[in-house]
């Protein structure tokens, strides 16, 4: 029998799950730079493992576009056949010693859902491991029984293992703009986020669902879209729940939907038969915490199970919004708390996040402090759409549009037409940083209510003794020009969860530094930060520019990071598609970068440099 012949596989306009047009795949960066280089460098191989729906297919299958490879696959109820995932590679009689040397020879191999392998084809896999004449590519789901063969590839060392964590919420905020084929307002990226916990197949499927019915609304002076009200009960969301709905039990049921029409507020256990509690707890349905606070376990739980309650119970069942008030109170008292402590990491709002997804109205001064606090961390569109959540309830409220001023300004948005003329000093600094002034910025910095804006605005001169604590510290380093010192302060500022502070005084200590290694360093977490920070633009920001970069790397770098694949530059430049490779590698050494996702963020230049 020959050795079977491999498959020479290109990516294809549908998903490698699904007859569905694929989703252009966003995000994992560095997960798929690090397969491509495992495969490159001729290792054994890999395992790569992950939650259910985390997308490891599909990072596998961008990771060999291109090569040749052979492709095996887990399928359910086939344990009882031997050799079934190889099956269309191997006679229908084989013994393991045969089918080893059979599949010696491919050069590539691919072996999906490894976690539903029959037990002959775990020991083949195995045995090719330990044989390591080919080079194996497993993708396993974490979470659920693995053949004992297939688990100790990794557990005995004889393949290194790539364990995908859920798809951060940055990068699903592209994956879901690119997906949409319009941008998705911050609030919706969240809601979806928490939904789907990382599933990309349902994120998908509720997108999808969402869109076909119409429920995407585009959000006033932007060109983005947003989704409020109940969740599309689909047939696949429901398959997904089946669990959860079709309880046999009905004491189960009605302890399931209480705790739904109770969201977003918890229940008391004491109000619970316990022995019910008990088993849906065992079954990971509901969570108890230390104080006896009782919520269902997966925020996709409660919509799908008011949506399919009856009139009538939902009407018994259903709590008002103005039943909230006390509880929105308490998050509203918790954020001022954490501003004042000087502590923006996140924090649990489930109140005032469910009555946004119901498109009930907020309190101007809620969505104005929640906007804030948004902004302190970095997160600048999502302090827009708070604010703009305010707004729909007070259109004049002045808290709100300055938020949005502020938001817009250092973002680089042009400001929306309700914050126009904002009459506070904060927004007039940001608002003549926004238009290039920075000395009139820093002159209304010198005169605002938060001195902390002259800082970041390379002006420490203009702080002394206004300021306390970490903010204090940085006005302190950048006054003496130590960058050590900077990059402390910015370690300091990350670790409170003032990331686009800590991503401006990483990039303050970028020139501050007289040791080139240390100001790549520096520059390469500032872009890191940035990146985090819904794309902020601010004068320090502005400060990762192109350097120590030789005229042609510069002309590369700008043309990669405007989003120009290696061969489009290549027949721009009349180059090598090498070439252009052999640059850009330099240009990540020199720049310390990672890979192409951090170019935006070091180049600031309009066009082009000359060759």
């Amino acid at each position: 029998m020959s050795t079977p012949t491999p498959v020479a596989v290109t990516t294809s306009l549908r998903d490698a799950k699904t007859l569905e047009p694929a989703w252009p795949f966003t995000g994992r960066a560095d997960e798929l730079e690090l397969v491509r280089r495992s495969l490159a460098a001729g290792r054994n191989g890999l395992v790569v493992t992950g939650p259910a729906g985390c997308g490891k297919t599909r990072l596998v299958t961008e990771a060999v576009r291109g090569t040749e490879h052979s492709r095996a696959a887990g399928t359910p109820a086939t344990d009882g056949i031997p050799f079934a995932a190889f099956a269309h590679l191997l006679p229908e009689t084989v013994t393991l010693h045969r089918a080893v040397q059979m599949l010696s020879g491919v050069r590539l191999l691919i072996v999906d859902d490894a976690h539903l392998l029959d037990d002959a084809s775990a020991a083949l896999v195995h045995q090719l491991a330990v044989h390591g004449r080919t080079r194996l590519l497993i993708v396993a789901t974490e979470g659920v029984p693995v053949p004992g063969a297939v688990s100790r590839l990794w557990s005995g060392e004889l393949l290194p293992r790539l364990a995908l964590e859920p798809l951060p919420r940055e990068e699903t905020a592209e994956l879901l703009s690119a997906g949409a084929g319009v941008g998705v307002e911050p609030l919706t990226v969240d809601r979806l986020h928490r939904l789907c916990r990382g599933d990309l197949r349902l994120l998908r499927e509720l997108l999808t669902a969402v869109r076909e019915r119409g429920l995407l609304t585009p959000v006033p002076d932007t060109d983005r879209r947003a989704w409020r009200g109940p969740v599309p009960v689909t047939a696949a969301v429901r398959e997904r729940t089946a669990h959860v709905l079709d309880r046999a039990r009905p004491e189960e049921r009605e302890t399931l939907e209480r705790l739904a029409f109770a969201e977003p507020l918890p229940l008391d256990l004491d109000s619970f038969d316990a022995r019910t509690l008990e088993q849906l707890e065992a079954e990971d349905l509901v969570v108890v915490d230390e104080h006896g606070a009782t919520r269902l376990s997966h925020p996709l739980h409660g919509p799908v199970l008011r949506a399919a309650a009856g009139r009538l119970r939902a009407r018994r069942l259903s709590r008002t919004p103005d039943q909230c008030g006390p509880a929105l109170a308490e998050e509203r008292a918790a954020l001022v708390r954490r501003i004042e402590q000087a502590d923006v990491r996140a924090l649990e709002t489930p109140v005032g996040e469910w009555l946004v997804a119901e498109g009930v109205p907020l309190p101007a001064e809620y969505a104005a402090l929640r906007a804030r606090f948004a902004r302190l961390r970095g997160r600048l569109r999502e302090a827009a759409a708070w604010a703009r959540e305010g707004l729909r309830t007070a259109t004049d409220d002045i808290a709100c549009m300055t938020e949005l001023a502020l938001a817009a300004a250092q973002s680089g948005d042009a400001p929306p037409a309700t914050a126009h003329g904002a009459p506070t000093a904060d927004a007039a600094v940001w608002s003549a940083a926004a238009r290039g002034d920075l000395d009139e910025a820093v002159r209304e910095a010198a005169l605002a209510q938060d001195p902390y804006d002259a800082v970041r605005l390379g002006a420490p001169e203009c702080t002394v003794g206004r300021l306390t604590g970490v903010f204090a510290a940085h006005a302190d380093a950048l006054a003496r020009g130590d960058g050590p010192a900077l990059d402390q302060v910015a370690e300091q500022l990350e670790g409170r969860g003032f990331l686009l502070f800590a991503a401006e005084a990483h990039a303050q200590a970028v020139r501050a530094h007289r040791d080139p290694s240390a100001a790549r360093t520096a520059r390469t977490r500032a872009a890191a930060l940035a990146r985090r920070c819904e794309g902020a633009r601010t004068p320090a920001l502005s400060g990762l520019v192109l350097g120590e970069l030789t005229a042609r790397q510069r002309q590369i770098v700008t043309l990669a990071a405007a989003g120009l694949s290696n061969r489009q530059i290549a027949e721009r430049l009349t180059l090598s598609v090498r070439t252009v490779g052999n640059h850009l590698y330099g240009a990540y050494t020199r720049l310390g970068a990672g890979d192409r996702a951090a170019l935006p963020w070091l180049v600031e230049l309009p066009e082009a440099q000359p060759a």
